[in-house]
């Protein structure tokens, strides 16, 4: 137990940056260009690897550095099925199909399909581009990667959402984790099939976690405004990530239905769903939503068969069967530059 241990300091690179840091937010918004524009104020920011091709975050890392920013990052989902039963799978699609949902008609129903993202292609990227940071979220990598990362000069972040999860990481070896709490927009980071992540403030999770660890932590989940950034910090964080708050930035990469969906008033508040990929993740609650409030545990599945849905919705502007990924203090998300916007929130 480390109670009253002084709370343990970022490594290298990001001892240097500003108390607030950028979350790594895949499908879209974390652009090269927001990345860029944070890390070259001085905020750490990671590119999102999860969903892109091999190749294509191989062009983002490059792009990146072509603008000659601070270190930055890169996350990458590391596999952690949550297989689902082909008959579970095949009721969900009938039951999308019989919500009268749009954008279905003459869709297929995707092939059952669970895949691994590219991990092992894209880990050995980040090793062979030394990435000066990357980090891990929806499970433990297998044994061996914390140590290769080290043994590259990498400095590794693993998202945990519970003081277990945290613990597991530590004896792992990782070098700093990401405490999430489940106020968080997008995607729990929780690694256990079928579960939730504990309703508790992020403030409470950072203490509990510090209690049970020694690594330095970022704290991350529903964060937008300076005065919780303070208190994250005198609780023990030795960063703060702000996800939700940067996605209406300029330089993000957002949709613009997702974007507009998040200065909408219609839209009254958040939900921890599965409808969308099977994997609980905070969204606006949009009649998609509330029509599938009983879907099925099953990561990647229930994500390939809702992507062509979604996409269709998305490209129709149709903001109630899109997943509109968004933290509790989605409402305090603001437009402008993401300078500005960070360097409101930092003490």
């Amino acid at each position: 137990m480390h109670h009253g241990a002084p709370t343990a300091t970022l490594p290298a690179p990001l001892d240097r940056s500003k108390p607030v840091v950028v979350a790594p937010m895949a499908g879209g918004p974390s652009s090269p260009a927001l990345v860029a524009a944070a890390t070259g104020a001085g905020h750490f920011a990671q590119l999102a690897g999860g969903y892109l091709s091999t190749d294509a975050l191989r062009a983002q890392i490059d792009e990146v550095r072509s603008r000659g920013v601070g270190a930055f990052g890169v996350n990458l989902f590391v596999p952690n099925t949550h297989a689902i039963d082909p008959s579970a799978y095949e009721r969900y699609w009938d039951a999308l199909l019989a919500d009268g949902a749009p954008h279905t008609a003459g869709v297929e129903r995707p092939a059952l399909r669970e895949d691994d993202d590219e991990w092992g292609r894209k880990l050995e990227l980040l090793l062979a581009e030394r990435v000066p940071v990357v980090s891990f979220t929806f499970g433990l990598p297998e044994a061996g990667v914390f140590e290769r990362l080290r043994a590259a000069g990498i400095t590794s972040m693993q998202t945990v959402t519970s003081a277990a999860e945290a613990q597991q990481a530590e004896r792992a070896g990782a070098d700093v984790l990401v405490v999430q709490g489940a106020a968080a927009g997008g995607h729990s980071g929780v690694w256990a099939p079928h579960a939730l992540p504990e309703e508790l403030t992020l403030t409470a999770l950072v203490q509990r976690v510090r209690a049970a660890i020694g690594l330095p932590i970022v704290a991350a989940g529903g964060v937008v405004r300076r005065a919780q950034v303070e208190e994250l910090l005198a609780a023990g964080a030795g960063a703060v990530a702000v996800g939700t708050a940067v996605l209406r930035a300029d330089e993000a990469g957002t949709s613009a239905v997702h974007r507009a969906a998040l200065a909408d008033p219609r839209f009254e508040r958040t939900e921890l769903t599965r409808a969308f990929t099977g994997r609980p993740a905070r969204a606006l609650v949009n009649r998609f939503v509330e029509a599938h409030r009983d879907a099925p545990s099953g990561y990647p599945a229930v994500h390939h068969m809702t992507r062509p849905l979604r996409a269709a919705a998305a490209a129709a502007g149709d903001a109630s069967a899109v997943h509109l990924w968004a933290g509790e203090g989605w409402r305090e998300a603001r437009a402008g530059a993401v300078v500005d916007i960070l360097a409101e929130l930092t003490p």
